[in-house]
């Protein structure tokens, strides 16, 4: 693997450094001697298909990333990006009262961004966005009482 490009905890790294030696105990537990030293380790998690790992080395954690050459043509033909829902209506998910509207019209939306508070059997809950978009319309106001279903805010 010497000249293989590999990432750990974000930092680039080249195989080129290399290790003295590994010694497998079995398919989780290993011991690294590099440069006189012993080296404890276990595979937390490997993610091959994603050619990602997890490890724990003397109780520290890392994520080691195996670069391949394929990697930075999926990112620049933009491929790497996930893939986010546009959103275009939000209607209720439960009857209930709405307690306030966190957007306003011409507001901009990402996934996770809380939309509004909707009372419903004396709890409150934030509803937060599925997607992303611009709001366009709010349909209702603050205190309407809505059932579920009903359409709340529209976006671009």
């Amino acid at each position: 693997m010497a000249g293989a490009k590999y990432i750990v905890d974000g930092n680039e790294g080249k195989g080129e450094k290399g290790f003295s030696s590994i010694e497998w105990v079995d398919d989780t537990y290993f011991t690294i001697h590099f440069m006189g030293k012993k080296f404890h380790g276990e595979i937390v998690e490997a993610a091959t298909e994603d050619q990602k790992m997890t490890i724990k080395v003397n109780q520290r954690t890392f994520e080691v990333k195996k670069e391949r050459a394929i990697d930075e043509l999926i990112r620049q033909m933009g491929l790497d990006k996930k893939k986010v829902r546009k959103l275009h209506q939000l209607k209720s998910p439960m009857p209930g009262r709405i307690l306030n509207f966190a957007v306003e019209i011409g507001d901009e939306v990402t996934l996770g961004s809380p939309l509004l508070t909707l009372e419903a059997m004396k709890m409150e809950n934030v509803i937060k966005a599925e997607g992303e978009g611009k709001v366009k319309a709010i349909n209702k106001s603050e205190e309407t009482v809505v059932e579920k279903g009903e359409l709340l805010i529209e976006f671009e």
